[in-house]
């Protein structure tokens, strides 16, 4: 209950007020154990709030997205996920099996500045997650060429 009242405190200092859609896409994002996409959002909703439909989460999530507490992410091919922004961090998939880490978003802060230094570009690293190979497919992979 503290992660939420810390966001919804969020919301109100930045001017946003608390509807009922708001609380219950919030309620289900801090309940969420994993980033979420809005049909996932929408079920857990629907279990207190059966009258709110997709297209309230979507517009719920667009301006919890404009006042800073909810972010969007493209891991990949498919529909965006969202979580709440009270833990910066950006995402590596792997391309092979799809896991999906969470790592320190100023891993990527070099970057960052280096794109704004030599191109003054702002890069928003968050918005889509870095795709590769993860160690144990590496493992596998140079495990099989070994045999």
């Amino acid at each position: 209950m503290e992660r939420m009242e810390a966001v919804i405190q969020n919301i109100r200092a930045s001017g946003g007020r608390m509807t009922h859609a708001r609380k219950a896409v919030l309620s289900a994002l801090v309940a969420a154990k994993s980033h979420v996409t809005a049909e996932d959002l929408l079920k857990m909703v629907q279990a207190e709030s059966p009258e709110i439909h997709l297209s309230t989460v979507y517009r719920t999530l667009d301006a919890l997205e404009n006042l800073g507490v909810v972010d969007h992410v493209h891991l990949g091919h498919g529909r965006a996920v969202y979580h709440l922004t009270d833990n910066a961090h950006q995402h590596i998939v792997c391309e092979k099996c799809s896991t999906v880490e969470e790592v320190p978003a100023t891993l990527f802060a070099q970057l960052e500045k280096d794109l704004m230094d030599r191109y003054e570009f702002k890069v928003r690293m968050n918005h889509f997650a870095v795709i590769g190979t993860c160690r144990n497919c590496l493992q596998k992979r140079n495990n099989a060429k070994l045999n």
